[in-house]
């Protein structure tokens, strides 16, 4: 029982492996490492909740190369986001700017909280109370006398 749950904790303790083939290591170590801060910030859109860091897809090594080529040929960090950025739009960002194109985004998940809050207050409302059985009539309640007095006699 506790090596199974001590190598639970050990795999829930492991850390992400990076995707990034050893064919697409930058020599310059200043520079990989560059390349490896701006690739943790840009998601994979086929994996969509993975960096291209992490995500071993064909797109994302594509993103990653093109970072690579990027920084070779002199750009700063945010010249390579933007030129990525305005390839493929904010969606390829894991954090998206706030602004107008990504207010939903940013506004969504409170929205569904809020319509759904609402949606849960009227559906008890419209339910209401349980009615009141009906009333019995006057021959179930002689029925129902009758099977009494029958149960109270030994």
């Amino acid at each position: 029982m506790r090596l199974g749950l001590i190598l639970s904790a050990l795999l829930l303790i492991g850390t992400p492996v990076s995707a990034v083939e050893p064919g697409e290591i930058l020599k310059d170590p200043a520079m990989e490492e560059r390349a490896r801060l701006i690739s943790r910030d840009l998601r994979c859109v086929v994996c969509q909740n993975q960096s291209i860091d992490d995500s071993n897809a064909d797109l994302a090594r594509d993103l990653r190369l093109i970072v690579r080529e990027r920084l070779k040929a002199g750009d700063t960090n945010t010249e390579v986001m933007d030129f990525v950025v305005a390839r493929y739009g904010d969606f390829v960002l894991l954090t998206p700017p706030f602004k107008a194109s990504t207010l939903l985004l940013w506004g969504g998940p409170g929205l569904m909280l809020l319509f759904g809050g609402i949606g849960l207050v009227l559906w008890f409302r419209r339910r209401g109370a349980p009615d009141a059985p009906p009333a019995l009539t006057e021959d179930e309640q002689k029925r129902l006398a009758a099977l009494l007095d029958r149960k109270e006699r030994p």
